[in-house]
């Protein structure tokens, strides 16, 4: 399909057409013939949207034509040989946006529906495109602006000191917007990793089932599989879907004491994927580690954790244990997630898996309607949350009306930034740059 927008969409795709498209009805598919003089190049189906009825709001035309490379590029010459010009990335959705068609939020939704990977991000994309996440910025905004107004006139009638403003009723507003810029905040954690995939990091001494544990996970060999310790000395990266959410899987070099240079790395690099995870999978092996092994081997890994990460005890092996094996661990269900499986066998996988899922879906974050994935939204969220502080501060503090007007003003800024209310050139040449040709 070739898609052309603007004023003159319409004009100049009839000097091509061998219908008339200025009198032709709007939003029906009309079978044509793409002409260069008196060579017909293809015969290719037309639809015309007027303005303001397309994606746009401007006059917009779509050609549908076979898909031979030829065709599409005499197609696109005869376009541009009678004015037409090549879009740039994003340039629709920027028309669109420009147009009053959609919000900025809106607009840097469609990017994230294209590069969604499970059916959990273009949930979350498709909510905020729809608006959901706008609904709820304008709406604080819209009350932080009522106020605002309702300061800035006891200002202008400062020397007879009257009061426009109820100050309880400012507290009261402050703390209900304050709580939910702070759960819009809250729930970016758990929206950028529905978004790019939940890190998953696979840690352990070696020779204890990582790399097989991942092969199990990916039902493929994806990491070399050895007896020989220390095979593993770099990380390994693979993602998979799991009931609708994506999981990216890091199998890490296996820690231990060594005085081989490249391994030492290796383990470095594992540590350090284990601050960067969401999910942290500590393997132990049941049937050979004893229980005080362990402990020092869990405590190990826990005291590298950085908060609101779940750690996640992976007891492998357990075709080779014993009874009494088994009930070693017992004990640590108390404190942490407990998994027994046979990564070889690929017994208990199963069970890892509504684990992993079980994370996401018990986080308080998840279960909002609005969640936040994108670092601009919350980097404005922060500062909005900043300035309404602020605020809250002067107003406990009796401060002056214009300076708590200038912090209120403040916050109103930060959140028109995520919509679009408040842009620059700048911040849309950095955000549209980022689409596809064709959005």
């Amino acid at each position: 399909m070739i898609r052309l927008s603007g004023p003159d969409a319409i004009s100049i795709c009839q000097k091509i057409i061998s219908r008339d498209l200025l009198k032709a009805e709007s939003n029906k598919a009309l079978f044509c013939r793409v002409m260069d003089g008196d060579i017909i190049v293809d015969e290719v189906v037309v639809v015309i949207y007027r303005n303001p009825h397309s994606f746009t709001g401007e006059d917009s035309v779509e050609i549908t034509c076979h898909a031979s490379p030829y065709i599409q590029q005499e197609i696109l010459r005869l376009l541009s040989d009678h004015g037409a010009v090549m879009a740039r990335e994003g340039e629709f959705s920027l028309r669109a946006y420009l147009n009053g068609k959609m919000d900025l939020s809106q607009a840097e939704a469609i990017a994230d529906i294209i590069a969604s990977e499970s059916a959990a991000a273009h949930r979350m994309a498709m909510h905020q495109m729809r608006g959901g996440y706008s609904e709820k910025i304008n709406s604080l905004r819209e009350e932080l602006i009522n106020f605002a107004s309702l300061i800035e006139l006891e200002l202008d009638f400062a020397e007879e000191d009257v009061a426009f403003a109820d100050r309880t009723q400012l507290r009261e507003l402050l703390q209900r917007v304050l709580e939910m810029i702070s759960s819009l905040a809250g729930s970016f954690r758990i929206g950028n990793v529905i978004k790019n995939g939940v890190p998953v990091a696979i840690v352990g001494e070696p020779n204890v089932g990582k790399s097989t544990l991942l092969n199990a996970l990916l039902n493929e060999d994806r990491a070399i599989v050895s007896d020989i310790a220390g095979t593993t000395r770099d990380t390994i990266e693979d993602t998979m879907i799991i009931e609708g959410i994506q999981f990216r899987f890091i199998d890490t070099a296996g820690i231990r004491v060594t005085s081989d240079a490249i391994e030492t790395m290796g383990i470095e690099r594992a540590f350090s994927k284990v601050k960067d995870a969401s999910i942290v999978l500590c393997m132990v092996n049941i049937s050979k580690d004893d229980k005080e092994a362990i402990e020092d081997e869990v405590s190990n890994i826990s005291s590298r954790l950085v908060g609101g990460q779940l750690l996640i005890i992976v007891a492998n092996k357990v075709d080779l244990a014993s009874e009494k094996d088994l009930h070693k661990l017992d004990g640590f269900k108390e404190k942490f997630s407990l998994v027994k499986l046979s990564a070889r066998e690929g017994s208990g996988i199963e069970e890892l898996k509504k684990d992993l899922v079980a994370y996401l879906k018990e986080d308080p974050a998840a279960s909002q309607q609005v969640i936040v994935s994108n670092a601009r939204h919350y980097e404005a969220l922060k500062k909005a949350e900043g300035s309404l502080l602020a605020v809250k501060e002067g107003l406990e503090n009796e401060v002056s009306s214009d300076l708590v007007a200038m912090d209120i003003r403040q916050g109103i800024y930060y959140l028109g930034e995520i919509t679009g209310q408040i842009s620059t050139d700048d911040l849309l040449g950095n955000i549209f740059s980022k689409f596809c040709i064709g959005k």
